[in-house]
């Protein structure tokens, strides 16, 4: 009796220390991948012509037919994030039909015809490295300058003299066409980018004109309306925090000057086609002087449509009173 007890005691014994050693070995499954060799998955068009089970649920579920569809219906910015999912998926969007398409929409104002004699002289013959390296402006969303200033107030008994920070945005959208909109005001991004398009009213100050690129170089211009015709010129510089965003603008110049009657002849006139020789400090009205703008220069920097409600630039001064686009 006395040693089955002491058996009893023993087992208990050892089996609390197993249990209290599970806590000082650390699991690292990962290590059993070690020496491992995964076979990878033929993509979508490969020349092999062994047969490949692919073990992922999707790609049995899909036909690859299906997911090249899918593909070719998404923004070349979205397959960037798919080929990140897998090695398949990464294979099957590096085929030239994606990058194709997308660089003839972004550059077609320059013509087909053009666009692949740039393709062969400059970039090898790839689709993929000339969307990465060529300087275009994006679609997708809006380019913001944040501009702040200060401003005096009204001094009380002579005691107090209080400052303002002012704060006000220029928006920019472009359209492929060679079109683009213009706004100047102090509301927020998720507010303004609800009208920024070519259905906007009167009362929503949202100015249209003509832009041109040349290589990294933007110039765009377009028409106040109002008694003295004034048209308001500006040059920027295309660049981008990595490869391919072209996700920032450097404001080179902004200039507004005056055009005489007879060079207007209507609102919606390609005005740049009128001032793109022009001096800055040309002016073909003297009742309208040329004004080299010196201040809220600063970079435009993008935001995608889909981050308008949750970008930095809605918070406000007291939250952010200086803004570096970088």
């Amino acid at each position: 009796m006395t040693s089955d007890y002491a058996n009893v005691a023993a087992e208990l014994e050892a089996a609390s220390r197993m249990r209290a050693a599970q806590f000082f070995v650390t699991q690292r499954p990962w290590l059993d991948l070690y020496g491992v060799n995964i076979r990878p998955v033929a993509p979508f068009g490969s020349a092999s012509s062994k047969p490949v089970v692919d073990p992922a649920l999707i790609h049995r579920a899909l036909p690859d037919e299906l997911i090249f569809e899918i593909f070719s219906k998404m923004t070349p910015y979205t397959l960037g994030r798919a080929a990140c999912v897998c090695r398949k998926w990464r294979y099957t969007i590096r085929n030239p039909v994606f990058w194709r398409n997308a660089c003839l929409r972004a550059w077609q104002v320059t013509g087909v015809a053009e666009n692949y004699k740039i393709l062969q002289s400059k970039y090898d013959g790839s689709w993929r490295r000339m969307w990465l390296s060529r300087p275009r402006v994006r679609t997708d969303g809006l380019y913001v300058s944040r501009n702040t200033y200060i401003r005096a107030g009204v001094a009380e008994w002579k005691i107090t003299k209080p400052v303002h920070i002012v704060c006000y945005y220029r928006y920019l959208r472009f359209y492929p066409s060679g079109r683009f909109l213009y706004k100047n005001s102090s509301q927020k991004v998720k507010e303004v980018a609800k009208y920024m398009n070519f259905r906007s009213t009167k009362g929503d100050c949202v100015f249209g004109g003509h832009y041109t690129l040349s290589e990294d170089k933007v110039e765009a211009a377009f028409l106040y309306p109002g008694l003295r015709p004034t048209v308001w010129r500006i040059r920027l510089r295309l660049r981008g925090t990595i490869a391919g965003a072209n996700n920032r603008m450097d404001l080179l110049a902004l200039v507004t000057s005056g055009v005489s009657d007879t060079e207007v002849t209507g609102p919606d006139e390609d005005i740049l086609g009128v001032v793109e020789r022009w001096e800055e400090d040309e002016t073909h009205n003297p009742d309208v002087p040329a004004i080299t703008h010196k201040r809220g220069l600063t970079p435009f920097v993008f935001i995608p449509f889909e981050e308008v409600e949750t970008s930095v630039l809605n918070l406000p001064v007291e939250r952010m009173d200086y803004y570096v686009p970088g």
